[in-house]
């Protein structure tokens, strides 16, 4: 049941623009909670990376004395990776194509994130 919630909140993000083209749903440690990924991309890599990310993340905030991690954006050349918080337990990484309304994406994404925390 819950795994099928997670899912639909995914569908639901992937579906709420163009701009979205895939979204995952990742433990802190780094396991696969839920994705919605091209086929050519794997799961596991994803998963490890965005744990990987989301520590490094929070530990650069607090040395640096910026707070708590809210989001992270990657900005590549054919487009965006973006992790953001999804409680305690989770984080929501987020793949948006290069010519994204990232203000619109950041939106959205904040709300399936708010979503996602009250499930987990």
């Amino acid at each position: 049941m819950r795994a099928e919630a997670i899912s639909a909140i995914l569908a639901d993000l992937n579906g709420s623009s163009g701009d979205i083209e895939a979204s995952a749903v990742v433990s802190r440690d780094g396991l696969m909670m839920a994705s919605l990924l091209p086929n050519n991309v794997e799961e596991d890599r994803v998963a490890a990376m965005s744990a990987a990310l989301l520590a490094l993340g929070e530990r650069t905030a607090r040395e640096l004395e910026r707070g708590g991690l809210d989001q992270m954006m990657i900005h590549g050349k054919e487009g965006f990776v973006m992790m953001r918080d999804a409680g305690p337990e989770a984080v929501l990484t987020v793949l948006a194509k290069k010519e994204a309304k990232l203000g619109l994406v950041f939106l959205d994404v904040s709300r399936a994130a708010k979503e996602l925390e009250k499930l987990l």
